[in-house]
């Protein structure tokens, strides 16, 4: 794999192409601020809103993309049975905050994606964590200039996001499952670490030490309560446990996002409103979304249907995947079983155990490094 250490006001709403929406009608009540990061590489999810000042304040930290202004109608049908699809991304953009994390060279690309499909009756989840150095057929896309990227064979699936943006991330995963992305949400480095931060840090257990100097990550095994920065460092480590892959730090990246999912519900925000306006304007801050949700009301009422999903109501996968013969810092489809998940997923069925059992996806030898306290 690659280096993880090398860079890698409301707005109106335009109607969704290709039919109906998935999502569930938002409730006209306030919602209180249910926060869950499914970080870099994970879904951040938001719910509530205060008024005046705060509504507002809120509304004007969130940043939108519009995907469907973008991408048009060369998308997959658009199934009306309640069911989400969402594609998560974290950035590894070196630029203001994040330059810490190393040299900024003009572009971003996806450090961690996942798409997450919420059942129709929005029970349950299954999550489908996609490896950066995967080797696809890229489709043609936008650049920011304007100009025509052809894509091509052979292409990292992390460079969609450097060459064309959110619009050109979503196609490729469209094109890769056959699946309509209902919607887009995207997280930085440094929003992240103080999204934790206020959260009071996430409580987990390592089973063995983990020491990485290009994610700043020194822990001991046992039990620990990381900071945003330790958390940062824990969900971009690949080389202080397993075999140093990118396969590694995904597994190490779902073990968080449990744990994190965990404990949400026990850090007494909704007794705390100061904590409560604290963690809903870090989390507003800190990330991009498509078009439909960059205003509280929208991503409040999302929130609102996914707030009943816990952690062991997620079923977490890796695409099935094959180590490249020809590159093995290179991993690539194992196109029949990938077929299998991405036909769950548009039935909204489980992912069958089948899919992955020749996958090298859980052969990255920190399936059990991270465990919640």
């Amino acid at each position: 794999m690659t280096d993880e250490s090398a860079p890698e006001d409301p707005k109106p709403k335009r109607p969704r192409g290709g039919g109906g929406r998935r999502r569930k009608p938002t409730t006209k009540r306030h919602k209180a601020l249910v926060i869950t990061a499914w970080t870099a590489a994970s879904v951040i999810v938001l719910g509530g809103a205060g008024l005046g000042f705060v509504y507002f304040k809120l509304n004007g930290n969130i940043k939108g993309v519009d995907i469907n202004a973008a991408l048009g109608t060369d998308r997959p049908a658009n199934v009306d049975n309640g069911s989400q699809d969402i594609l998560v991304l974290g950035s590894d953009s070196r630029s203001g905050d994040n330059a810490k994390y190393g040299k900024d060279e003009g572009a971003a690309r996806s450090d961690t994606a996942m798409v997450v499909h919420v059942n129709k009756g929005h029970k349950t989840a299954s999550v489908v964590s996609i490896p950066r150095d995967t080797l696809i057929t890229r489709p043609e896309c936008k650049t920011d200039d304007g100009q025509t990227d052809p894509g091509g064979r052979r292409q990292m699936f992390n460079t969609a996001y450097e060459v064309g943006g959110p619009a050109c991330a979503v196609k490729t995963v469209e094109k890769m499952s056959g699946i309509r992305m209902d919607h887009y949400l995207e997280v930085d480095f440094s929003g992240f670490k103080k999204l934790i931060d206020t959260l009071g840090g996430v409580e987990i257990t390592t089973k063995e030490a983990i020491h990485d100097k290009d994610s700043h990550l020194d822990l001991e095994a046992g039990k620990h309560q990381l900071t945003g920065e330790q958390s940062l460092g824990l969900v971009r480590t690949r080389h202080g446990v397993g075999d140093g892959s990118d396969l590694g730090r995904i597994q190490l990246q779902q073990a968080f996002i449990k744990a994190l999912i965990n404990q949400v519900n026990d850090v007494g925000v909704f007794s705390n409103p100061k904590k409560l306006y604290d963690l809903a304007d870090d989390a507003t801050s800190a990330i991009t979304t498509d078009s439909e949700l960059n205003d509280v009301k929208s991503l409040a009422g999302f929130a609102g249907g996914l707030k009943g999903i816990g952690a062991g109501d997620m079923h977490m996968v890796t695409l099935p995947i094959q180590y490249d013969p020809a590159d093995p810092n290179r991993v690539l489809p194992l196109e029949k079983a990938d077929r299998q998940v991405w036909a769950a997923l548009r039935a909204d069925k489980a992912i069958p155990k089948s899919a992955t059992e020749q996958s090298a996806g859980d052969k990255g030898g920190a399936d059990d490094v991270v465990s919640s306290n």
